[in-house]
């Protein structure tokens, strides 16, 4: 028979105490459902981070940005003043803290996924990533997302001519409506909380996102036409509170930054694969659906050609915008 000493049972209880106050558990909210592909990733690096950590920090995942009310900019003053621990957000969006973001965004500028995700983990993403310190954020690590394309209630577009007195909704970024202002639509820039609604009551006539974005906020229900037109890149920052971050072990930190950049390599491969499968849902909900062909995209790539001064203007940072274009045409 075990015989037990009170001394033994006090350093048990001393180890549990240990053990418990190593645990951890941190909020990382999206700004998509459930079934986005933003969300499932966020879901993808909480399930390796655990593992990473045999179960002692849990990261608990908030789709919708039911965290922050849907006000992704509110989003990232809650990151930065701590009362959120984590958040996913486009880069589009914080190019409205920093406007250094915006150089991701230019049309047309990368040739592929995989080319934007080697900007992206290059110095001149390592350099967005560290710029967050500035607003007040610990970047984490800095995600890939699909290009994005265009849908709307109107007619197929196979035309930049096409998109004219067209009321589309964008992302609350100038480059945006730079953009789509030139081709002679009405850009309107609105959170995307309040699209479905807009389009439901033809508020606007379209929007433009990754293909899977239609099929997860079901806006096949208010929208007929898709297009393919591989537009602009943007992609994913994941922040994090800084004091939030300082106050783990550094197991934990080493845990966050190895699980980020494997969940990135997952997110890479899983958007790719959803792409066709995404289509072939927007066809089944009864959206049309057309590709642009290289003469057809050869007119939208020459209206993005003709705002390059003005693109450099909106970066803010003219020798970041010429690396930002020295790498694509280097790479």
């Amino acid at each position: 028979m075990r015989h037990f000493t009170i001394r033994s049972l006090l350093a048990a209880a001393t180890m549990l105490t240990a053990t418990i106050a190593q645990a951890e558990t941190l909020t990382l909210s999206t700004p998509d459902p459930d079934t986005s592909e933003i969300t499932l990733a966020a879901k993808k690096f909480a399930e390796i981070v655990s593992t990473k950590t045999n179960g002692e920090l849990t990261i608990k995942v908030f789709p919708n940005g039911t965290l922050y009310g849907g006000d992704p900019a509110a989003g990232v003053k809650q990151l930065a003043g701590g009362s959120l621990d984590m958040l996913l957000n486009s880069t589009s969006l914080y190019a409205t803290f920093n406007p250094k973001f915006t150089a991701i965004a230019i049309p047309y500028q990368f040739r592929d996924i995989e080319q934007l995700r080697a900007y992206l983990d290059s110095e001149n993403g390592q350099e967005l990533e560290a710029d967050l310190s500035k607003i007040g954020i610990k970047g984490v690590d800095l995600w890939s997302r699909p290009l994005r394309q265009i849908t709307n209630s109107k007619l197929p577009i196979t035309s930049p001519a096409d998109l004219k007195g067209l009321k589309l909704r964008v992302p609350n970024n100038p480059l945006w409506v730079e953009f789509f202002g030139a081709m002679g639509a009405a850009p309107t820039p609105m959170a995307f909380a309040e699209v479905y609604n807009a389009l439901q009551l033809k508020v606007v006539d379209g929007q433009e996102n990754p293909i899977n974005v239609p099929v997860s906020a079901k806006l096949y229900e208010v929208q007929t036409y898709a297009t393919i037109s591989n537009h602009i890149a943007d992609a994913w920052v994941l922040g994090m509170n800084p004091a939030r971050y300082e106050s783990l072990s550094d197991a934990f930190k080493t845990a966050l930054t190895d699980a980020a950049k494997e969940t990135e390599t997952w997110k890479a491969a899983n958007d790719a694969a959803d792409i066709e499968k995404s289509v072939a849902t927007l066809k089944t909900n009864g959206m049309q659906v057309n590709e642009l062909t290289d003469a057809q995209r050869k007119a939208f790539v020459d209206v993005a050609a003709g705002l390059e001064e003005k693109f450099a203007a909106l970066v803010k940072d003219k020798a970041f915008f010429d690396r930002t274009r020295a790498f694509v045409t280097t790479n």
